[in-house]
């Protein structure tokens, strides 16, 4: 069964090339012995069809309608099967783990599953499901430029042929730095379009020569979260409101400490390649109530970003994310905002958030703490054929064997779950956390979450392949 339904539809995947952070912490530098190995991926296989309900071909749909009559397993047998992994010492004691059925969202499995413990990367799948409720999974986030106060309507009428335009950030921290790509996440909207945008605005007004200002008002407060340590930073860039691909230094391989002002300057350099004259160096100003915009550009769909962000474990994306939720509610776009209107957004969709705690949306902080059975009972949400506005949270979860953070963690020549099993990943150097849907051996739809907060430092490997192999006996279960 698990051929027909799944291979044909379940595992319906979309790679996506580009930039993309691993897992937190799972691709720190191989120079970490006894910490974490660093291995060559698998050749990337043929891409699958884009994910949808229904597929193109008229084949089943990335979610087939569940089946009733799949028999239930066993909650027995699968805390037989959960033995060896709690007995792990590289996992136990602190681990939590549930299986849950889809259907009836009955609890088959819990082992401490209403204990909050640290989720890691898994935190994203709240994020994300927030953002597609909040924002809607067809908004864009949009980067202007804003006449200034002193920018006439007709500078030549005026005998003003210079003032201020403001570069406006709305989260958009995958810009291009020259020309965008419409095809792509990373980069679809460009600094260099903008800018060329912009000159032909100002052309039009008579305006030869500009002072260019920054405003990134939109994100406020702290630019780290609490909880983050030196190692985190260099897996997320200082949460702003606009930033050129994650702020990641060109050449470097380092987090910018001012992403937007660099993506700002580099919006006035690509203005003055546009014939335009730019006075001084760019300074901080919000730009004026009811300014007329000059240009703009839009990043990919908040569907695309969240499928990317869960996918890629992208941090940059999750954070930028929680501060439109804030905004999009009337809230400032700050780390405690954003976290409450998260759980907020989740709450209003039925989701019982007891017991969460969200210091950033990225899962990088220690002070985030959330119970295995909301992980699950989110993942049976986003399953829910009437919610098909959540499809871009399973379709961007990673298919373990084939893509993402899942790539190279199971074998599909040998591994009952590779090619079946979707799951979002997180690790934090003592936390291995995987949280996801699977159609077992019965044809059954089980969610389910593992949370190890306790993983000993040097551990983090035998603990992975303690989770994948009980992910493996999951997926294999005929259990009924």
């Amino acid at each position: 069964m698990r051929g027909r339904i799944v291979g044909a539809g379940f595992a319906v995947v979309a790679l996506v090339a580009g930039y993309g952070v691993a897992d937190a912490l799972d691709v720190l530098p191989a120079t970490w012995p006894g910490v974490l190995t660093v291995d060559e991926p698998w050749a990337v296989p043929t891409p699958f069809p884009t994910p949808g309900l229904e597929a193109a071909d008229g084949g089943p749909a990335l979610l087939p309608d569940l089946d009733a009559g799949a028999p239930v397993p066993e909650a027995t047998r699968l805390a037989l099967l959960a033995g060896p992994l709690l007995a792990d010492p590289s996992i136990a004691p602190s681990v939590g783990v549930v299986v849950l059925d889809v259907l009836t969202e009955d609890v088959l499995l819990d082992v401490e599953a209403e204990t909050p413990r640290l989720p890691a990367s898994t935190l994203k799948l709240l994020t994300a499901t927030a953002a597609l409720t909040s924002l809607g999974g067809d908004a864009r986030l949009r980067t202007s430029v804003v006449a200034g106060t002193d920018i006439a309507t007709d500078a030549v009428a005026a005998g003003v042929a210079t003032g201020t335009v403001h570069l406006v950030g709305g989260g958009d921290v995958l810009l291009a730095a020259g020309t965008g790509d419409p095809g792509a996440v990373v980069g679809r909207a460009g600094l260099g379009d903008l800018a060329a945008a912009t000159a032909e605005s100002l052309r039009e007004r008579g305006v030869t020569s500009v002072r260019v200002a920054l405003d990134d008002t939109a994100v406020t407060g702290p630019s780290t979260a609490p909880g983050w340590g030196l190692i985190d930073q260099q897996f997320v860039a200082p949460v702003s409101a606009l930033a050129v691909d994650h702020g990641i230094l060109p050449g470097r391989a380092e987090r910018d400490p001012e992403p937007a002002m660099t993506a700002a300057r580099t919006f006035a350099a690509a203005l003055a390649s546009q014939g335009v004259a730019v006075e001084n160096d760019v300074t901080r100003r919000p730009a004026p109530e009811g300014g007329a915009e000059l240009a703009a550009v839009e990043s990919a769909t908040v569907a695309e970003l969240v499928e990317h962000a869960l996918r890629t474990s992208d941090n940059d994306v999750a954070e930028a994310l929680a501060r439109r939720v804030a905004i999009a509610a009337g809230r400032p776009g700050d780390f405690v905002n954003g976290s409450a209107e998260v759980l907020a957004a989740l709450a209003a969709e039925g989701l019982d958030v007891t017991g969460v705690q969200m210091a950033d949306a990225s899962g990088l902080s220690e002070q985030d703490v959330v119970p295995p059975s909301t992980l699950a009972r989110l993942l049976a949400l986003t399953a829910d054929p009437a919610r098909t506005y959540l499809l871009p949270v399973t379709a961007g979860v990673p298919v373990a064997g084939l893509d993402g953070t899942l790539d190279d963690r199971f074998d599909g020549s040998v591994d009952p779950a590779a090619g079946v099993l979707r799951a979002k990943t997180g690790t934090l150097l003592t936390v291995v956390a995987l949280s996801g849907l699977v159609l077992d051996d019965d044809g059954r739809l089980l969610a389910f979450a593992v949370l190890a907060d306790g993983v000993p430092v040097g551990s983090l490997d035998a603990a992975r392949a303690a989770v994948d192999s009980w992910a493996n006996t999951l997926a294999a279960c005929g259990c009924s």
